[in-house]
């Protein structure tokens, strides 16, 4: 189990509405679900995505494209925890995504987005970042590549960076120099090495010392991983090795799903691989998107009946935990069921999130922690990463991947765009097509 630098527990580790005046009824064509619809919705999510694509722009290196992990909201916090120049492979990926969204919706120039764009594929493909068969190490330093300490080389961290080069690869189709880099890292990405092996599982990574012992063999945040590697267009792995791993059920209440997992798992494969209207075509025939919606609906009803009797401060619109910052330093934290000892913080990436799956339950959610909580927890790169209403605590940091999820989660629900970008590479296509997922 993989710890990060302040010694706390890493993140691979481990209908009611608040509605007001002006309410409509529409439909989201994203999320395929009609909802009540409050009047500055709209406002909401504009000024909650800019603020998160503000983290990217100002977190990533402008010579070698790299993104940093966090940023600190206590300047103090630079020198005394030495992180400063720590950037993330897996954040980088999201950062990518973010510079289309951003040319997209003009807060930055095309040509400023392609220029960061550019420089960070560079970097993971000139040697500057180092690599093994393929594979990057999960913290690298931002303004040189190399090895963060003693840093594993992380499988999700380097599917996020590979997925967030083919969004670039189709949104600046324009860019030579962007889609050669984007189809050369793909290239290199040798899957079958990485599962030390097994030929179908993928390990969680590797050091020099060896690979890391446990496999991504059940369900976790491992859709993207196994899609990618069936996709390779050099060293794929076999199509069945997307059903190698297993399905544990779970339920809570009403709900029944796939998966005993924190709710980001529920979310980052699924910003860029589009489910929507696909079901397996073999064994029980999953629709995953459904299961990410079902999970997502679980977890906020676990919040607000269970987590509630203990933790007041969480209601029908005010919920979620999931991995982020806590008190005594970062968290991989979640249910149902339970998945280590919970404060009372909630943690707004987690509707955040779930907002392209569940906007009738996770709109109202942001809506009511900036208008309860605002002048708290609403700053320069959106809400908080976490607070806790029952002791005042709000987090200081900012943390890239929170910040990105929520981002393309915003994104996909209103306008589809990364899904669309994404999917319009032949590689997602194709893979979708040998492991059996299909168009319902």
């Amino acid at each position: 189990m993989k710890t990060r630098t302040d010694n706390s527990i890493s993140r691979r580790s481990f209908v009611s509405l608040g509605c007001g005046a002006g309410i409509a009824l529409v439909s989201r064509k994203a999320s395929g679900l009609a909802f009540a619809k409050r009047h500055d919705d709209d406002a909401l999510l504009d000024d909650l995505a800019e603020r998160c694509f503000r983290y990217f722009w100002d977190a990533s290196d402008p010579e070698t494209g790299i993104c940093m992990d966090l940023i600190h909201g206590d300047p103090a916090d630079n020198a005394r925890k030495g992180d400063q120049s720590r950037g993330s492979t897996g954040v980088t990926g999201f950062c990518l995504t973010a510079m289309c969204i951003g040319a997209e919706r003009k807060w930055i120039s095309r040509e400023q987005a392609k220029d960061r764009v550019r420089r960070a594929l560079r970097s993971y493909t000139n040697g500057k970042v180092v690599a093994e068969h393929g594979w990057f190490y999960h913290f690298i330093d931002v303004h040189t590549g190399q090895r963060w300490r003693d840093v594993e080389m992380s499988t999700s961290d380097s599917i996020w960076l590979l997925a967030g080069s083919l969004t670039c690869r189709q949104y600046f189709h324009e860019d030579h120099e962007i889609n050669d880099l984007a189809a050369l890292l793909y290239s290199r990405y040798d899957f079958p090495w990485m599962t030390n092996g097994d030929g179908k599982l993928l390990s969680h990574g590797w050091r020099p010392e060896g690979f890391i012992k446990f496999r991504y063999e059940k369900y976790s945040q491992l859709a993207a991983m196994y899609l990618l590697g069936i996709g390779s267009p050099t060293h794929p792995l076999p199509p069945d090795a997307w059903y190698a791993w297993g399905r544990e059920p779970n339920s809570y209440g009403q709900y029944h799903y796939i998966g005993k997992s924190l709710l980001w798992t529920y979310q980052y494969p699924f910003s860029w691989f589009d489910f929507r209207s696909r079901r397996e075509n073999r064994g029980t025939k999953m629709d995953w998107f459904a299961n990410c919606q079902t999970a997502t609906r679980a977890h906020r009803e676990w919040c607000y009946t269970d987590l509630a009797k203990e933790f007041p401060g969480y209601t029908q619109n005010i919920w979620g935990i999931t991995s982020s910052s806590s008190p005594t330093g970062y968290r991989a934290w979640g249910g149902p069921p339970r998945q280590s000892t919970i404060d009372g913080s909630v943690v707004p990436c987690a509707p955040g999130g779930s907002l392209m799956l569940t906007p009738d339950i996770c709109i109202p959610a942001m809506h009511a922690m900036k208008d309860k909580y605002g002048d708290k927890i609403w700053g320069k790169y959106g809400l908080a990463d976490a607070f806790n209403p029952g002791t005042g605590w709000v987090a200081s940091d900012t943390l890239g991947l929170d910040a990105g999820m929520t981002l393309l989660s915003a994104e996909n629900l209103r306008h589809s765009s990364v899904w669309s970008w994404f999917m319009a590479n032949p590689e997602p296509q194709r893979a979708m097509q040998l492991a059996g997922i299909e168009k319902i």
